[in-house]
């Protein structure tokens, strides 16, 4: 009697057993069903393969693909290398970042640094020392202010001023290089600069009157200083009259020279 009853709890227990793993294993494979009708297509995008500086001319060794989702697949990506082979890189692209449109600047034919010239932008190649050029810490990329000093003649003496001619002018190149992978300062003879038409007569306009200087820019810092107001010019001194005289017929003025005499005569 006690071996029968144990052995239907037994059966019972490996029924019940078996409809657990079933009814497990039928959670589990909705769960992951659900999960993978929510993850979108993936989709295959050019990447960078190593670090590239800025003003590099793109080839295949820089880039390599791999593959995302689409659905988090970032605006202006680029699917397919031919579509940025041998243009310029706009910006420092770390290694494993996804290529972008805008990121990168069109060849064509020309040189690498007219490439990297913004439309409607100039460069100017300015000549530097090394006080003008920061000590040799300017590299491509960087943004500087520049600053004008000249002599104000005056009627006695000349005195010098200075003033920021452009903010935020962005570096184009130093000496003969657009881009380079070194961070130690290097004494340059030129840096070229990118303004637009108006500063860059202005920019030479002061180099022939006098002499400018680099001021190196903070990365983060946008901010513009607000223009000092020109001092308002010190009013002329105004020369008093004498007041006027009243003739009442019973007196001579005598003017001799500078000296104006007034005598009573009889009435």
């Amino acid at each position: 009697m006690f071996k029968k009853r144990g052995l239907l709890l037994l059966m019972l227990s490996v029924v019940i057993a078996i409809g657990a793993a079933w009814v497990a294993n039928n959670y589990v494979k909705s769960r992951l069903e659900t999960a993978t009708r929510g993850q979108s297509a993936s989709v295959t995008v050019v990447a960078a393969a190593m670090r590239i500086p800025y003003g590099t001319k793109l080839e295949a060794r820089h880039v390599k693909t791999m593959e995302v989702p689409e659905n988090v697949l970032p605006p202006g990506a680029i699917r397919d290398f031919a579509e940025v082979d041998g243009k310029i890189v706009k910006g420092e692209i770390l290694d494993g970042e996804i290529l972008l449109k805008d990121r990168v600047a069109g060849g064509g034919e020309g040189s690498t640094l007219a490439s990297l010239v913004a439309p409607n932008m100039r460069a100017v190649t300015v000549r530097v020392n090394d006080v003008i050029g920061v000590a040799g810490f300017l590299l491509p990329g960087n943004h500087v202010d520049v600053l004008g000093t000249r002599l104000q003649r005056a009627k006695i003496d000349a005195r010098a001023i200075t003033e920021t001619i452009v903010h935020m002018v962005k570096v184009l190149a130093v000496d003969q290089t657009a881009s380079t992978d070194k961070n130690e300062p290097v004494v340059v003879r030129a840096v070229t600069l990118e303004l637009t038409p108006k500063d860059a007569e202005e920019l030479v306009k002061w180099e022939e009157e006098g002499t400018i200087q680099l001021a190196l820019r903070n990365p983060t810092d946008t901010l513009v200083a607000e223009e000092k107001p020109e001092p308002a010019p010190a009013p002329r001194p105004v020369r008093r009259q004498a007041p006027a005289k009243v003739d009442d017929g019973n007196s001579v003025i005598l003017i001799r020279g500078t000296q104006v005499n007034t005598t009573k005569t009889k009435g």
